[in-house]
């Protein structure tokens, strides 16, 4: 039986003929500028978040640095974040001019570790962004706690973590401003390209939208410099009909999670943990084993689908030297890049599927 890692043809069969319906209605209107599927996808998506304003720009990446450069954030100033992570986290932050400066995370959620945000402030720390990996919240309250204390601003890497929940609260709506992709492989995505950055800040959601697009203020008129960065019609059209499911996606995601925990319980690996009171989005089903490369080259073996993020962490990159970050001591990212194993997980996998993978993930450790 094969399996892969995640079946997007399996979604896009489901929802066809409304996915196609979606992109001839705005193919029809050709209002393909900040159009009404744009509008109304910011619109919805704030609701969902308890936000005031969402802003559509054009990838994941750009909301950070949009993000970053609405805050002022720049040459000289240092930004926290942690080093499990893609590397666009970290890129946004050079992007801007700004300097990272790595924490390490905690072994149960992989998230970034509070206790070590203190030591890592010095008076050029502007922000802090944490990262809500695999659909696992940060510990918001604890990171917010210390931001407050030394007058931070919070930015939420959400990009993996639609609707996830902290204490009843979503994902998105717990800093100063979070950021979302869209992009194809996430819990809620189009068919390319996508970003948003939700907000209750005024003044930030005003200059976010000048810097998407060139700064226009008005036809020939531009206030400053920016980016062309807008949230493409097609794509919004696209999210905008898989948004009605993500509620039910994210909830097929955490039972087949579940199912996962039975099939895989008393072996020696490490499931994934969930915070108490933590509402967890389930973008991937992370294990933990110490016989992770024989493991996966046992599932390729039997033609099942599986990732390894990050088994090379982005701050050991070779783009990430010019910066310094590979001399950061995180003792924690670096065990778990020798450990960490994704096993299929998307809302169309069959029940058949995830025993065939559990069943074949039994028979390596004997």
């Amino acid at each position: 039986m094969q399996v892969p890692l995640m079946d997007l043809k399996a979604e896009y069969e489901a929802l066809r003929p409304e996915i196609l319906e979606a992109m001839d209605g705005a193919l029809d209107s050709m209002q393909l500028f900040l159009g009404p599927n744009v509008q109304a996808l910011e619109q919805e998506w704030a609701e969902r978040c308890q936000a005031e304003h969402a802003i559509g720009v054009g990838s994941g990446t750009d909301a950070l640095v949009i993000a970053l450069k609405a805050m002022d954030i720049g040459p000289g100033d240092e930004v926290i974040t942690v080093g499990w992570t893609f590397i666009a986290t970290i890129e946004a932050i050079v992007l801007v001019g700004a300097q990272p400066v790595l924490v390490d995370i905690e072994p149960d959620y992989f998230c970034l570790d509070p206790e070590l945000l203190a030591e890592a402030i010095t008076p050029r720390t502007r922000a802090i962004i944490p990262v809500h990996i695999y659909g696992h919240p940060a510990d918001m309250d604890a990171i917010n706690q210390v931001a407050a204390a030394h007058d931070l601003k919070v930015i939420e890497d959400s990009a993996q973590a639609h609707l996830a929940r902290h204490r009843g609260r979503p994902i998105g709506s717990l800093g100063q401003c979070g950021i979302f992709s869209f992009y194809m492989s996430k819990n809620l995505a189009g068919y390319g390209e996508g970003g948003m950055i939700t907000t209750d800040d005024d003044e930030l959601a005003e200059k976010a939208r000048l810097l998407r697009s060139h700064g226009y203020t008005s036809k020939y008129e531009h206030a400053l410099i920016g980016y062309n960065s807008r949230l493409d019609e097609l794509q919004a059209a696209i999210v905008r009909v898989k948004l009605k499911r993500l509620q039910w996606g994210n909830q097929r995601r955490r039972e087949l999670a579940a199912k996962y925990d039975e099939l895989l319980a008393g072996l020696p690996i490490t499931r994934p943990a969930v915070a108490p009171h933590t509402t967890h989005a389930y973008h991937l089903y992370t294990i933990r084993t110490s016989q992770r490369d024989d493991l996966a080259a046992h599932l390729e073996e039997h033609e099942i689908g599986f990732a390894t993020h990050y088994r090379y962490p982005a701050h050991t990159q070779p783009a990430c030297r010019p910066y310094g970050l590979r001399e950061a001591k995180l003792p924690e990212t670096e065990k778990a890049a020798g450990e960490v194993l994704q096993l299929p997980l998307h809302p169309y996998l069959s029940d058949e599927q995830i025993e065939y993978v559990a069943q074949t993930v039994r028979e390596f450790f004997g």
